[in-house]
């Protein structure tokens, strides 16, 4: 990872984000003390104060709520700094996390669980420990997304080697909404890889953002960094669907690769334009298309975000920053098509056929009276419809300026304002070159452009097998046998007295060795040895990963020597237990909720139905008005069976994971 103490601009914002994170949980807790003493006391005077004092404590929370907003638009430090005249995109900022130490809970688990010296496995703990809080800090680069995946595929090593379905282990997990700055804490390792999964995403598009758009390398770069962010995100909002967060709630995500899929758009357009648009019909008819549709994309994005429930957590200035794209992109479609009618006359070496066609393309209706051939051959017709064409442009980049002008964050930032002013001077010099004798008899409204491309943008699935990693804890034995879920007896010595003839038993399986065909009246039965036992030491030297001829060998080379063998017992599997959720509502705004996790599971009383699903986070009226401790757990469904899923580091790719 990075150093974490460097003084660059994005670290800069990072700590200010953890420092924003510590000061609306303190407000969160205030909060929290305030509305139970309202309503525990019955003293008026008290009363009063608490209001004044929960007053107090809201306009913080506002005040504090804009600050890490501001921080989410803080687009320029992201931006490449040779990308000097291009409209900002958009980046994600890392969730931020707090330390785990993982020595104790793992550590008492090898011991307690695998029977084995913990202490033998202090490097492997450190190592985790190690690439955890390098992933806090990753370098904004490829290195940095390989070592994020690692980190997150590693985890689905340590669930299987340490997380039972029936118990906690002890490691609480906590982690900050991006948005909302509020903790969720949980000891459900699901959690930690869905956190890690949303930064994986984010620091794509900080790549993306990062590509200098000036070039041709750098535009395909950007455009394929924002889908494989989208694909991450998408990815994540398909296998956890459950998250205790605001940031990685399925509306939140489903907005989020809208608008990575929008900026990848965005990019594609000004790869097409790089080298220059030539003021050529055909030319200007496959730019007017293109841009039509960059805008249409924001515009269906900014709608997202005024959806609710994303509306009242997604930064405002962003919502704004959607709808000014839609407009100045929507504007550039109108002063294309305005160029075209205005600058070009149809010559009799023209294919008017040609011309006839790619126009019709460019609308879904022409205005009454007008026929798009009579349009190319009339100069008056021409004339008027460009015109008309570019008063619509004037109008949607007036708009896009006023908008900017009303967001106190997008107005200060420059390259932004010169962008859409520049283009707006660009419209108005062209409409006033026109002739201008005929505007009061103009009454043609310029009818709206349908977009279209011939660049397919879509998302880019993360693809997890090109990152190799190993297993931390290899020597603790293959996972299909040495995982949590699996339980055997501690291992017991097998000593045989060397004998001609058979051992009494065979040998089969791969890694570890099974015993089986055990002679019921042989001496290694008498001794202690068992049908289905696994072998896993001869003569002190480790065996779990060796086959049976490997096993077989060392046997025999014993000599004349006493055979010892350590063997374990498989028990039956851990029977999965379904995992209950407790939320702790403050009685806050939907902005504001302070998520904990209770630690102690409950029985569930199989005389009552219990519901099919209950969501995590329900905000509604009636719960606002609920008293502010509430606890709400979801409980599996009577008499359903546990799906047995197969034992494998990957599981973490199950869709059918949930934080709970």
């Amino acid at each position: 990872g990075c150093n974490p103490l460097a003084e660059t601009g994005r670290s800069k914002l990072q700590n200010q984000r953890a420092v924003l994170n510590q000061q609306i949980l303190r407000a969160v807790r205030m909060r929290a003390g305030a509305e139970n003493l309202l309503r525990a006391t019955t003293n008026n005077k008290v009363r009063e104060q608490v209001l004044l004092e929960l007053s107090f404590v809201n306009s913080d929370l506002q005040i504090l709520k804009e600050e890490l907003e501001g921080l989410n638009i803080s687009v320029e430090v992201y931006q490449n700094a040779e990308g000097i005249f291009s409209i900002p995109l958009v980046p994600l900022g890392l969730k931020e996390t707090k330390d785990v130490d993982f020595t104790l809970p793992l550590k008492d688990f090898i011991l307690e669980h695998y029977s084995e010296d913990s202490s033998e496995y202090e490097d492997e703990i450190a190592d985790l420990m190690d690439l955890r809080q390098a992933c806090r800090t990753p370098s904004r680069d490829e290195a940095g997304i390989e070592m994020l995946i690692s980190y997150f595929l590693q985890l689905g090593y340590v669930e299987n080697r340490f997380f039972p379905p029936t118990r906690h282990i002890g490691v609480l997990f906590t982690w900050y909404d991006s948005f909302t700055g509020v903790p969720v804490c949980q000891q459900n390792l699901l959690l930690e890889k869905a956190s890690v999964l949303f930064n994986i995403g984010a620091l794509y598009t900080q790549i993306g953002t990062r590509c200098n758009r000036q070039t041709q390398t750098g535009l395909e770069n950007a455009v394929d960094a924002f889908q494989k962010a989208a694909g991450v995100l998408n990815y994540l909002k398909e296998t956890f669907t459950h998250t205790p967060s605001y940031d990685m709630s399925p509306a939140m995500l489903n907005v989020l690769v809208k608008m990575m899929l929008a900026q990848a758009r965005e990019c594609v357009f000004e790869q097409i334009g790089l080298s220059g648009i030539r003021n050529e019909f055909f030319t200007l008819v496959k730019m007017t298309q293109e841009v039509a549709k960059v805008g249409e994309v924001y515009m269906l994005v900014n709608t997202a975000m005024n959806q609710e429930p994303v509306k009242e957590n997604i930064p405002y200035s962003w919502s704004k920053l959607a709808q000014i794209k839609s407009d100045h992109y929507k504007a550039l479609a109108h002063y294309f098509i305005a160029t075209i009618l205005c600058d070009h006359e149809l010559q009799p070496s023209d294919d008017k056929d040609q011309q006839e066609k790619a126009l019709s393309q460019l609308y879904d209706y022409v205005p009454e009276g007008l026929m798009v051939l009579a349009v190319l051959k009339d100069k008056v017709q021409r004339k008027q419809l460009g015109k008309a064409h570019l008063r619509k442009a004037i109008v949607y980049h007036e708009e896009a300026l006023r908008v900017c002008g009303l967001c106190k964050k997008l107005r200060n930032i420059d390259v932004l304002q010169e962008v859409l002013t520049a283009a707006h001077k660009r419209s108005l010099l062209k409409y006033a070159q026109q002739e201008t004798e005929d505007d009061f008899l103009s009454l043609i409204q310029a009818p709206d452009i349908l977009p279209k491309t011939e660049h397919k943008i879509e998302t880019i699935a993360p693809q997890f097998s090109n990152v190799k990693v190993k297993d931390f804890f290899h020597k603790l034995g293959p996972l299909t046998v040495f995982s949590a879920k699996q339980r055997w007896t501690a291992p017991r010595t097998i000593r045989l007295q060397h004998e001609a003839g058979e051992l009494g038993f065979s040998l089969k399986g791969g890694s570890p060795v099974q015993v089986y065909c055990l002679d019921p009246v042989c001496s290694a039965a008498s001794v202690g040895l068992k049908e289905g036992d696994y072998i896993v030491s001869v003569g002190g030297m480790d065996c779990k990963w060796l086959g049976v001829n490997e096993v077989l060998e060392k046997l025999k080379n014993v000599g004349k020597q006493p055979m010892e063998f350590d063997v374990i017992s498989c028990q039956d599997t851990v029977a999965s237990l379904h995992s209950k959720s407790a939320t702790y509502s403050i009685g806050m705004q939907k902005t504001y909720s302070l998520i904990c996790l209770a630690m102690d599971e409950d029985k569930i009383d199989q005389t009552k139905k219990a519901p099919l699903k209950l969501p995590f986070l329900s905000w509604g009226t009636k719960n606002r008005q609920k008293a502010a401790s509430t606890l709400c757990l979801p409980s599996a469904v009577a008499g359903s069976s546990q799906i047995k899923k197969k034992l494998s580091p990957f599981t973490l790719l199950n869709t059918e994971s949930s934080l709970y």
